[in-house]
């Protein structure tokens, strides 16, 4: 049966304006729980193959606002160190069980929501951590591999950026012009694994409005919306569908 159905577009059209609203304004961190959400109702594959070019609009359609805000040498030792991660992601994915990635998906949700409480409960002082470069290329390594299993490289990034101190504006800046790099490096990959079909293509077609729509979101709500509540729900939602795909990918 095609993927293409009612259900499957109820579902990914909200996913797809969240993953804009958290990539155009809250630090991309999150994003990556529009994959998450996909990967309940079809295969992991065809969930990060959806959602990659949609990402990649979001990228583009952000790039603007925040256009030279960024802090260049931080964003260039994230990238570099990002394309081994994307390279360790792509020989994982050309040897495992969809199962693989249900597990890695879902610890990787729950991992990110307990990385979030304990940073902000003081639990962990990531802020207050002097990162060395070659701990921000560590750091893009994880991002890269992450991002190429789950679109989710945000947390590793996001504990090298912290320990910049860099504002508010300058860490959102940052984030786009990374994750706009990195998702170009998984695009040939993503290809060459057969993780783009002509169902993902019309799905994409059909889905840039939501993107853009949300990036639209993000950038507005980036200067009037305080993050608690964003990622109050981020919480809830990730929590859940991590703990169902790692049930679903251990059973």
């Amino acid at each position: 049966m095609s993927m293409l159905d009612l259900t499957f577009f109820l579902i990914a059209g909200p996913a797809v304006i969240f993953a804009g609203i958290s990539k155009g304004g809250f630090g991309s961190g999150a994003a990556f729980a529009s994959a998450s959400v996909l990967a309940l109702v079809v295969e992991p594959g065809m969930a990060l193959g959806v959602m990659l070019p949609l990402l990649m609009l979001i990228d583009f359609s952000t790039l603007k606002p925040y256009w030279r805000k960024w802090d260049v040498r931080a964003a260039r030792l994230l990238i570099l160190g990002a394309l081994p991660g994307v390279v360790l992601g792509a020989a994982l994915y050309s040897i495992a069980e969809p199962d693989v990635f249900r597990v890695l998906i879902g610890v990787i949700s729950v991992g990110f929501v307990a990385w979030q409480i304990a940073n902000r409960r003081g639990w962990v002082t990531v802020s207050d951590w002097a990162f060395s470069p070659l701990a921000g290329a560590v750091a893009g390594a994880v991002a890269g591999f992450t991002s190429f299993v789950s679109h989710a490289g945000g947390p590793a990034a996001a504990v090298y950026l912290l320990s910049k101190k860099l504002g508010k504006t300058e860490y959102q800046a940052t984030t786009v012009l990374v994750f706009w790099a990195i998702n170009i490096a998984k695009f040939v990959p993503y290809a060459a694994l057969g993780m783009f079909t002509t169902e993902t293509a019309v799905a994409n077609l059909l889905l840039a409005p939501f993107a853009l729509f949300g990036a639209w979101l993000g950038v507005v709500a980036h200067h009037k919306v305080p993050e608690r509540s964003f990622f109050a729900l981020t919480y809830v939602m990730l929590t859940i569908t991590g703990v169902k795909l790692i049930w679903d990918g251990l059973t």
